[in-house]
């Protein structure tokens, strides 16, 4: 047994130091660059279902179809790019050869005039011709053949290029000439902004021909289906007419399709099988089948008749991929305008948002938007969406990718089941890991719900039930007659806070814009307000500012902080001010109680640490730990709405480890998914739960949703959270604390705060937040004030939507500081501009 088990462990440790490898050259040491490709002309992505399969045949057959035609009008001209990112077995094999000079045998063939031309522009290959020194250097190789007075050109260009012929990963590690995926796309980006951005008078295509299949590995280790995903160039799948053809074609097109990618088309070589048929059956004639005559197999033939020979197939190619363009161009230039005229958006005045500044996006890749601009000569230019749509979004590419796949499987195996008296595996898998997790230590149950504000819907219900249970005021029920005592019960909340859109949710918060008598004439405010002081950092140092109920305490006496890691100390949890607060808050339940016999404040409800909506406003944590004592002492249950909060947003998995207190009841959502999908849970302790236990279905908890625990959203968010705080998948976390790194860096986020445009800076975790000085009449959430700043920021690849005069950027758990330090970068030079117009 000993030497199978040697080997066994030999295979274990080789393929961790493959993933190993995988995993550090799919990362870019630096910031990637924001991709913007022009629109103005066709650009197709060669696939194939794997290799040998003849995809550059079918580049050339395109080409030819392309370029080879009767002459344009003599004011127009045809160009067609030919670009090859990744070519291994060079110089032996190199395809844009390939395509180079049988343009030019068929060009001669045809009579038709066309200048062509051939370039290499990186290669591995040593200068000296010895075998030291190897590594990735400009080649600058080149030939053309010019033909006087040609309308057509032919540009071939090889990017990047290995001598051995295998895979791209393993040519450039044995090599000792890698290239990270960045390098490569921006190296495919500036060949076709080079190329494409002609006059109108010039009628071009692009091909980008992939290696091998679709998900071979590019020279990182990435696979190239994941690879090109940043630019969602739609595609060409070079399938496969061979026996077990049908199997590789199909798997090949779902791998496109799990990505996002468009296929515009599925052609192969005829074997005699009739692969076509049930492939046309299985993608329901909605993506066109071509099939070309076989290939000659007699090494000396040139294939040039074989290529006149296809010319009615290629032509119908590429027929297809052009008006497949058309219509992609037509419909991104009318949705800006189309979508003015159908939606209702939420959070929005239609009158101030005009046609132009819709933001037309075509998909988003990691925490990536590709944004469709008409006003740029039609273009897919990158923004960061520096809003985390609405604070939901943390998956970088990769995961992205990963969370696409669960998603899919688990749709397959289960659809939509419904949740009450059943269990399966994915609702299992993920209260499981909510136990272990934001709920490790108080919490023993999971309720299912769809979104934040439902979530807190049913935390109040929860907590009403304890407390009416807690002080012997439960309701009782005989024969279904309501037999209840004249009470109300309230909540005790804080100014700011925001815990959604609902009815009842916006009952517990305090009077906003969101619950004046235009949003909701039903609105009343079933609560204690109180007026939290908060902590924010200005001019280089953190200050805490009291409402006007502290108004006896002078500054001196809080001062304020050397490091934000004071705020949180618990060491606080004894000063003077930590009494006054306690008094403060006893006081105020006091007086609220003692006001009526028959009205109870039932619970306790915060936004731990960060009021979210409420204007990115950083609570003093010693406040809100003074709130949870007091309301423990009344036996009052207390909620944290983590919505927002949970899951890393704020650099830790739970606000529960910044406040040093634990709920009876808390709420999550948004990052729980990675902002796939919506899903929301209410977690609770087993006294909560144990107070609707009884003999009557009547004293359960007689709330739920259609889609409550669907199976898609609890596999997404099991993935989510283990993704998250996995150190080998989120190499933000620090492993022996359990929290996230600093992301926002530090002299930046200083700078900004002494910016004579900012009144307060708030930064943890993930958020980065200011407030802009503003006369008193202009601040607030219907304020326009920071219009003008946001558009700059928008042309330099940022996408924000701003609280007011409040302007926040926002990341992943994932994100690089590279990144952030980048984000910031960008907006403090904007702040400079923005304060000087």
């Amino acid at each position: 047994m000993l030497p199978v088990t040697a080997t066994l462990l030999r295979h274990r440790h080789r393929l961790r130091h493959l993933r190993h490898h995988i995993r550090l050259n799919s990362t870019s040491p630096s910031p990637p660059p924001h991709y913007h490709l022009p629109l103005n002309h066709p650009t197709y992505l060669i696939w194939s279902s794997n290799t040998s399969l003849g995809k550059t045949l079918v580049s050339t057959g395109i080409s030819a179809s392309f370029l080879l035609q009767p002459p344009p009008p003599a004011s127009h001209s045809t160009k067609l790019l030919y670009l090859k990112p990744l070519q291994t077995g060079f110089p032996s094999d190199s395809d844009s050869r390939f395509v180079f000079s049988k343009l030019a045998s068929l060009s001669l063939r045809l009579r038709v005039p066309l200048s062509v031309s051939n370039s290499v522009l990186r290669s591995s290959l040593p200068r000296s011709g010895t075998r030291e020194n190897i590594g990735m250097r400009d080649l600058n190789f080149s030939e053309e053949k010019v033909v006087t007075g040609a309308a057509a050109e032919l540009s071939c260009k090889t990017l990047f290029a290995w001598e051995a012929a295998i895979s791209p990963h393993l040519a450039a590690e044995r090599e000792n000439a890698p290239v990270e995926d960045y390098v490569v796309l921006k190296m495919v980006e500036q060949c076709l902004r080079e190329e494409m951005e002609c006059g109108s008078e010039t009628n071009v295509l692009c091909l980008v021909e992939t290696a091998g299949g679709v998900a071979s590995p590019g020279p990182s280790g990435s696979l190239q289906c994941d690879l090109y995903r940043p630019f969602r160039l739609p595609g060409v799948l070079v399938g496969d007419g061979r026996l077990g053809g049908i199997s590789g074609t199909i798997a090949a097109y779902e791998s496109l399709k799990l990505r996002g990618y468009d296929v515009a088309a599925v052609v192969f070589e005829d074997h005699g099988l009739v692969n076509e048929v049930p492939l046309t059956s299985y993608l329901r004639n909605k993506v066109p089948v071509l099939v070309l005559p076989p290939v000659p197999k007699d090494p000396s033939d040139d294939l040039i008749e074989w290529f006149v020979e296809s010319d009615g197939v290629f032509k119908a190619l590429k027929e297809v991929m052009v008006s497949a363009y058309v219509e992609r161009v037509e419909r991104l230039n009318g949705m800006a305008k189309q979508a003015g005229e159908v939606f209702w958006w939420p959070f929005t005045q239609h009158k101030l948002v005009p046609e132009e500044t819709v933001t037309v996006i075509d998909s988003r890749c990691g925490e990536n938007f590709s944004v469709f601009k008409d006003s740029d000569k039609n273009s897919i230019t990158q923004q960061f969406d520096a809003c985390a749509s609405w604070w939901t979004q943390g998956p970088d590419p990769a995961f992205q990718a990963e969370l696409a796949r669960e998603m899919g499987y688990t749709a397959a195996r289960f659809g939509h089941v419904m949740f009450p008296e059943n269990v399966y595996e994915p609702a299992l898998k993920c209260a499981e890991l909510l136990l272990d997790g934001v709920g490790k230590d108080w919490a023993s149950r999971v309720y299912f719900s769809d979104n934040g504000s439902t979530a807190i819907e049913i935390a109040l219900k929860m907590a009403f039930r304890k407390f009416c249970v807690d002080h012997e005021t439960l309701l009782e029920f005989s024969e279904g007659r309501d037999e209840k005592k004249h009470i109300v019960v309230k909540v005790l909340a804080l100014r700011g806070s925001y815990h959604g859109d609902t009815l009842g949710a916006m009952e517990a918060q305090a009077p906003s814009p969101y619950t004046g008598f235009l949003q909701q004439p039903w609105y009343t405010g079933r609560g204690l307000f109180l007026d939290p002081p908060t902590v924010f950092l200005s001019n280089g140092a953190w200050n805490l500012s009291l409402p006007e109920s502290f108004s006896e305490i002078t500054p001196e006496e809080y001062g304020t902080f050397s490091t934000r890691d004071e705020i949180f100390d618990k060491s606080r949890d004894t000063s003077v001010l930590a009494t006054i607060y306690s008094t403060y808050v006893s006081e105020q339940l006091q007086e609220y109680s003692g006001n009526t016999q028959s009205a109870h404040v039932g619970a306790l409800i915060i936004e731990p640490v960060i009021h979210g909506a409420g204007g990115m406003h950083m609570v003093d944590p010693l406040f809100q730990r003074v709130l949870v004592n007091e309301c423990r002492n009344r036996k009052i249950p207390v909620i944290f709405d983590e919505v927002f909060t949970g899951f890393w947003r704020l650099g830790v998995e739970t606000t529960a480890k910044l406040l040093g207190c634990k709920p009876d009841i808390a709420c999550f959502a948004k990052l729980m998914t990675g902002g796939m999908i919506p899903l929301a849970v209410t977690l609770a302790t087993d006294a909560v739960f144990d107070s609707f236990s009884g003999d009557s279905k009547l004293q359960a908890l007689l709330h739920g949703h259609s889609y409550s625990a669907h199976a898609m959203g609890c596999a997404t968010a099991a993935k989510a959270i283990e993704w998250f705080k996995d150190p080998e998948t989120n190499h933000n976390i620090i492993p022996q604390e359990g929290i996230l790194r600093e992301l926002w860096d530090e002299e930046l986020v200083q700078q900004i705060s002494c910016h004579s445009a900012v009144q307060r800076v708030v930064v943890l975790g993930t958020l980065f937040a200011l407030e802009l000085k503003v006369d008193a009449s202009n601040s607030g959430y219907a304020s326009l004030y920071a219009k003008s700043l946001l558009k700059m920021l928008r042309e330099d690849g940022i996408f924000m939507r701003p609280l007011g005069n409040v302007v926040y950027l926002m990341c992943g758990p994932c994100t690089s500081p590279e990144i952030c330090r980048e984000l910031l970068s960008k907006l403090y030079k904007r702040l400079g501009e923005f304060n000087r117009a």
